[in-house]
């Protein structure tokens, strides 16, 4: 049996996702747009993107407090943990 070079760590796993997100194709700006800015584009790829919902739960997990993550902004994640306690 050949032997593993490579294991895979718990954070190694939690940031899979982000290999195939379709934010890492794009410019970080379309996702953290200046205040009062529209975020639509940015949620419009989102919602084509396989890792959304990996995306969301690690923004919800780590706290993220700035930026359009998987498909929701500030607000309506904040929104969102407030809905869940």
């Amino acid at each position: 049996m050949p032997i593993n070079t490579h294991v895979l760590t718990a954070t190694d796993r939690e940031l899979s996702w982000q290999e195939t997100a379709l934010c890492a194709q794009t410019s970080p700006d379309f996702f953290f747009p200046d205040p009062g800015s529209s975020t639509r584009e940015a949620k419009r790829l989102c919602a084509a993107c396989e890792g959304r919902e990996a995306c969301l739960e690690y923004a919800l997990t780590h706290d993220e407090r700035f930026g359009v993550w998987g498909g929701l902004s500030e607000q309506e994640r904040h929104d969102l943990k407030r809905g869940s306690r």
